[in-house]
Formats: C-alpha cells, structure tokens, sequence
C-alpha cells in the first residue's frame, strides 16, 4: 500500500451530506495506481501523471484540502473501496456493467480506447486487434484488457503475465512478448517512458476498439459522493484543465485527445 502523497490542497465538506458520504469529509484516501507511466506512476516517494493531477482536481473542487494517495491495483481496488482502505479511486478505472455492481462510479472524467503497442519492428504486421492471433500479449491480472482481445474480439493471443503495465513495457522491450494491448493513456505513457528513456523504438498501432471511459470508484450507494464527484468534475472541464493535464503527459505521443466533458453515467 502506497504512503501519503500529500497535497497541501482545509477543508469544509459539502453542507448536507451524510457523515458516511465522501462528499463530508474533510479529508479524503484516493487509491491509485503506480506502474503507469504518464497516468501514475510512484518515483522517489511520490506520485506523478495524470491521474494524480484529476484525483487533485477532483479533491480541490470538493473543497478538500487533505489528501492522502494509497497504492491500489487492477485486482485490488474494489475490495479497498468496499472495505473502506480508501474513500475513491482514480486509477485508469474504466466503467463497466460488472464493476457497476460492487461499486459506484463518479465521472466518467475522461473517455480511452484500447489500442495496441508494440516494437516499431512489428508495425508493418500488426495493424489491428486480429493481427495479435498468435502473438505473445501482456495479462495483467484484475484489468479487462486481455480478456478483451481474447474473448470479445475472438482473438487467439497467448497470454503473458505481468504485474502491471510497467511490467509489460520491460517485457515488451526485453522481447519476452509482442505486444501490449490496453487503453491508449496507458500504451501512450508506455511509450513517452521508454522514449525517454533511449529504449528500442516502438510503436503505437493506429487502432481502436473499444472506449473506455474512467470512472471515479466510489463506495456503493454513497449517492452524495457521486454528485460531489461529477460537480468537481464538471468545474475541471469548465477552467479546460483535462486538456493542459493530458498535453503535458502525452503530447510527445501525438495521441488525439476528447477535450469536451465525457457524459456521466449518473450516480443512482
């Protein structure tokens, strides 16, 4: 689990919100990831992306000041919200019917696509999800992306674990897969790292299928929560700092990015 990752962001809470509601506390835990380059990633003791700066947003315009990040993953993150190790989660947490069922979801705050990354000298063969039959694809476990390949689009990859999606860029770049196939923030984080860093040359396959919109994990049934999550989220798209967040985390990837506010999903 993550350490504080503060932001000297006092608090009021939100009048006439319940006391079990995110929406009044003074105080807020958001889990997040920390393997996702350009979206969060944890160096030197705190943690950096984009969604580091929306879970900051978010909790400004809630008007709380004290923040505090904890370390979830794919797997993880719907039994701490459950449990109450954290009160949101902003982590790359695309909404899906399932996930509907165990908790609710503020946002979207942003709309992704999955997409595919692999090294620059496969490019020529891998032009669109079908072209990965055969090929070695990065699993992370919690995360929907493989199944997608796998069982939505019917696609014969061969799995190839990894802890998260850090881990699949060292795989990708050491030869131990072909490709990595989830949302484009991710695989566009992916390769501005290892562009930095000097890595064998990469790229971003020009394809998408599915959308994949990021939601705010809220606990279930915190209704107040969700409505003070979707205002906060609206006030962000209104001063247009989605659109600042995500040039300066992914403009070197020449991604197109929405800049209108995504529709919500509703918080009953």
């Amino acid at each position: 689990m993550g350490l504080v990752a503060a932001a000297a962001l006092s608090a009021c809470g939100i009048a006439g919100a319940s006391e079990a509601s995110v929406a009044g506390k003074d105080k807020l835990v958001i889990g997040v990831n920390s393997d996702q380059p350009g979206l969060a990633l944890r160096e030197g003791g705190g943690y950096q992306g984009f969604d580091i700066e929306i879970a900051k947003q978010i909790a400004r315009f809630m008007d709380v000041r004290d923040v505090e990040f904890r370390t979830i993953t794919s797997a993880t993150r719907e039994q701490m919200l459950q449990d109450g190790d954290v009160d949101l989660v902003v982590g790359s947490y695309s909404i899906t019917p399932e996930r509907k069922t165990k908790v609710l979801f503020g946002g979207p705050y942003y709309v992704a696509h999955q997409s595919v990354l692999v090294r620059a000298a496969d490019a020529a063969r891998v032009k669109t999800v079908h072209d990965l039959a055969n090929r070695k694809v990065c699993m992370v476990p919690g995360s929907v992306s493989f199944p997608r390949v796998q069982k939505e689009r019917g696609v014969a990859a061969q799995p190839v674990q990894a802890t998260g999606y850090n881990d699949c860029l060292t795989k990708l770049t050491a030869n131990e897969l072909d490709a990595v196939s989830t949302d484009d923030l991710i695989l566009a984080g992916l390769f501005a790292r290892n562009l930095r860093a000097g890595g064998p040359a990469l790229a971003l396959v020009k394809t998408s299928f599915s959308d994949e919109p990021y939601g705010v994990g809220i606990k279930q049934g915190d209704v107040d929560g969700c409505e003070a999550v979707n205002k906060a989220i609206t006030r962000m798209y209104q001063q247009g700092i989605p659109a600042k967040l995500l040039q300066a985390q992914f403009g070197s990837s020449g991604l197109a990015f929405t800049r209108t506010v995504p529709q919500f999903e509703g918080c009953e």
